[in-house]
């Protein structure tokens, strides 16, 4: 089997025990999954099955979340599976006062990770170290958050304002609620997560893991193709002597090679099946193509 699963992820479970689940229900070891989201969230959890687990490095960083956060408590995780270290009502807080701040989070900023979180310091996860009890200075690191967008305002003695927002890899989101509460001097956390596109995979298309087990055991159940899930690379076809070339690990230099492209690109065979992903590197009068992941053996 080789391809790609956009699955639903359901709230309560991590993405290994997903990983896990898909493994028993299509009876294959080679699963992996692209981009962690917490227990608590919902959504797009692409699933790489067979070979394409060599893939997920290539996929579309940026994913596409709608998040509710709720204002005027503050946990221990940032999110509602937290203990709660702080609630103070926040009736008093309008939108008028919240919306403005959330194009503070636009662009590229420094975010500090919540202290639950699968980073590691010095070889040990952060969540590890929380729940011993010990306090750890976490680095703030670079995200890119491309869009924030206002979905909805409910108000009330916690109020809770929803958002969709597009970012790139490394992005918590419940860090957002998080500051976006100490900003308003209140306390913020995530009260509910859905990744709504993840890796070109959106969730309208999902299934959930009960489909999955139901056309698998009907014997309807198809995997996604790469060109759905790396459409966003450039495609190069060889011919059947750079094929040859190409399966042995070879590099490839022509004077212009099919497509005028550079970086990395989907690499096919004439009868139009993927080979696996290269790399183009261009010079003067020439450019190279050197083998990244070779998919078919040569």
């Amino acid at each position: 089997m080789f391809g790609f699963i956009a699955l639903n992820k359901p709230s309560g479970i991590t993405s290994h025990d997903c990983v896990a689940k898909v493994r028993k229900i299509l009876k294959l070891r080679k699963v992996g999954h692209g981009g962690t989201l917490d227990p608590l969230a919902t959504g797009v959890l692409p699933i790489a099955v067979g070979k394409a687990t060599r893939l997920l490095r290539f996929f579309p960083e940026n994913k596409t979340y709608r998040a509710l956060i709720r204002l005027g408590v503050q946990t221990t995780t940032d999110d509602l599976q937290g203990e709660v270290v702080k609630s103070q009502p926040a009736s008093m807080l309008t939108l008028k006062q919240v919306e403005p701040l959330l194009h503070q989070f636009v662009g590229t900023i420094q975010q500090t990770p919540p202290i639950y979180s699968a980073i590691q310091i010095n070889g040990k996860r952060l969540y590890d170290l929380a729940r011993k009890g010990k306090l750890i200075d976490v680095p703030a690191r670079t995200v890119y958050i491309e869009l924030i967008k206002l979905v909805g305002w409910s108000p009330g003695e916690f109020p809770e304002l929803e958002v969709d927002i597009i970012c790139g890899s490394g992005t918590y989101i419940r860090a957002i609620a998080r500051d976006l509460g100490t900003m308003l001097n209140t306390g913020g956390t995530l009260a509910k997560l859905t990744r709504i596109e993840s890796c070109g995979m959106h969730l309208s298309e999902s299934i959930s893991l009960r489909q999955l087990k139901e056309e698998v055991e009907k014997g309807s159940f198809s995997l996604i193709s790469s060109d759905i899930a790396l459409q966003h690379l450039n495609k190069i076809t060889l011919s059947e002597m750079d094929e040859k070339r190409w399966l042995q690990g070879q590099k490839i230099t022509q004077d212009l090679l099919p497509l005028s492209v550079s970086g990395v690109v989907r690499v096919y065979q004439p009868e139009d099946k993927l080979l696996g992903i290269g790399n183009v590197v261009e010079f003067d009068n020439y450019q190279i193509l050197s083998p990244k992941v070779v998919l078919v053996d040569k």
